[in-house]
């Protein structure tokens, strides 16, 4: 069978997709047969030997997967799925520990399955558990046109608060709006845009998947008792610092998001987390934007555009 492999961690370009025997999987493993994959700023990371998953290479990228069940325990042959794993799934075929596999809404493409896992299940943990999001809240958020940006602008929005979408562009802002925030503003200048929307308050959540230069602003817009909750450093800027005072006086908290090991480390919790997730899917409300799509061969390309930035919502690679 095919898969993305990287075989030496130097970037996109030299990721290569070639064949591989076909795998094993145990006991409690599902095997799926793949429709289409997640780009994932993991497998960017990864391709680079950046992550801080470091998987002997060669081995194959992919985070998100979305399929058909060819056998597993829980699951029928020929059932749709969606599921997450550490790496293995850019693949013909795929293994998927059964507690990281979800059955698939049948309202759900198979394209929205392989946006669904990791990024939506990351910012229901961002605003949930490490969050404490109340309704009624008002949640900024970084990065808000890429694809964990529009999974915590619709879970967000879910959860009853109000969403304020921080973009680069006018043309990510109209992508943020589409999937779902209240407001777009610029970046640039952000801290005034923002405390004249929310008449000097500020926010209550700010989630940052960015980081760098606008880290020290995003804790200036927080409203007493806020929460930056860090989630990334997409800029590629190095990793902010936090003057501890600045949290006393203001009564502000600075908050660590890590979603993948916290839920891997804990079986069932990431089926506790899908059960959440279900009734804001029914509803409409979590409804995965796709951005760009590629086959196969094109998955060095589609993580030279993430690197880029021009990307919006989720890319995917499609398989079948």
């Amino acid at each position: 069978m095919r898969a993305v492999q990287v075989l030496t961690p130097t970037g996109p370009a030299d990721v290569v997709v070639r064949e591989v025997d076909e795998p094993t999987p145990g006991p409690e493993d599902v095997l799926v047969d793949v429709h289409a994959v997640g780009v994932s700023f993991p497998d960017l990371l990864m391709s680079k030997g950046e992550y801080q998953v470091r998987p002997e290479p060669p081995f194959t990228l992919g985070v998100d997967v979305a399929g058909t069940v060819v056998s597993g325990p829980g699951f029928e042959p020929g059932q749709r799925v969606a599921g997450v794993v550490p790496y293995g799934g850019a693949s013909e075929r795929a293994v998927l520990p059964a507690v990281c596999t979800f059955a698939l809404p049948d309202r759900v493409s198979f394209d929205q399955g392989a946006a669904l896992p990791m990024n939506y299940l990351t910012a229901l943990f961002a605003l949930v558990e490490r969050g404490g999001l109340r309704g009624g809240e008002t949640v900024l958020v970084h990065g808000a046109s890429g694809g964990v940006g529009t999974a915590t602008v619709q879970v967000a929005k879910g959860l009853g608060a109000r969403v304020i979408a921080v973009v680069s562009t006018e043309a990510k802002g109209e992508y943020a709006l589409a999937a779902g925030a209240d407001d777009a503003v610029l970046l640039d200048g952000f801290k005034d845009t923002v405390g004249a929307l929310t008449h000097g308050r500020g926010v209550d959540v700010v989630v940052d998947v960015v980081g760098g230069d606008t880290f020290t602003d995003s804790l200036r817009v927080l409203a007493t008792q806020g929460r930056l909750l860090v989630v990334g450093f997409a800029a590629g800027q190095g990793i902010p610092e936090v003057k501890v005072n600045r949290l006393l006086l203001n009564n502000i908290d600075v908050r660590g998001v890590g979603w993948g090991g916290y839920a891997m480390g804990r079986p069932g919790y990431m089926q506790e987390q899908w059960a959440a997730l279900l009734p804001l899917i029914e509803a409409g409300t979590v409804d995965p934007p796709i951005g760009a799509t590629y086959d196969l061969d094109g998955f060095g390309r589609a993580l030279q555009d993430m690197e880029d930035r021009r990307t919006l919502g989720k890319s995917v690679v499609r398989l079948r």
